[in-house]
């Protein structure tokens, strides 16, 4: 089916296409040019609601808007936890199978090592970030009490006749 052709009347217009812009106006150049480059040489500040929806309010001398900082992403180790994943269900197999035969269980797998979490130097567990920041405060401060008790108990003997003048103990 063959659709109907619509005629335009022509139009008595000279359309003048514009350097700058490549839109073409029924105006002379001459009329159009200064206009044009007037608008595409301003850079355009980004329109902000917030700014223009607090004008003129106390909140606005007292709240300024901060940039928001980009926050680096780490990389994703899916491989690695994919392949662990793999290996410890390979593992499982094999004992399953040494328990259905009757022979003895093979090792364990080594664990994974994950590179994201932090070792504690006090007691060698590893910790993700914020686990370890924590942990490790608390281990520092444990370890200061611990040395800090060790080093300002006196030194006296194991069994010491201090004990007889306690009417609790009547025992040593």
């Amino acid at each position: 089916v063959a659709l109907p052709q619509i005629q335009h009347p022509v139009s008595t217009y000279l359309n003048f296409p514009c350097a700058l812009s490549g839109r073409c106006y029924p105006s002379s150049p001459e009329l159009h040019d200064p206009i044009c480059r007037k608008v595409f040489n301003k850079k355009r500040k980004p329109f902000s609601s917030m700014k223009q929806r607090l004008q003129g309010t106390e909140i606005m001398t007292i709240r300024k808007q901060h940039p928001q900082k980009k926050q680096l992403e780490k990389k994703s180790n899916w491989r690695q936890h994919h392949e662990d994943f793999i290996n410890a269900i390979r593992s499982a197999k094999e004992v399953t199978k040494a328990l259905k035969e009757g022979r003895p269980l093979p090792p364990p797998p080594p664990p994974s090592i994950n590179p994201d979490y932090i070792q504690c130097p006090y007691c060698s567990r590893t910790f993700n970030e914020a686990a370890a920041e924590r942990h490790i405060k608390f281990e520092e401060q444990a370890f200061r009490r611990a040395f800090a008790a060790k080093t300002t108990r006196p030194m006296v003997s194991k069994h010491s006749h201090t004990c007889l003048a306690l009417p609790w103990r009547q025992i040593c």
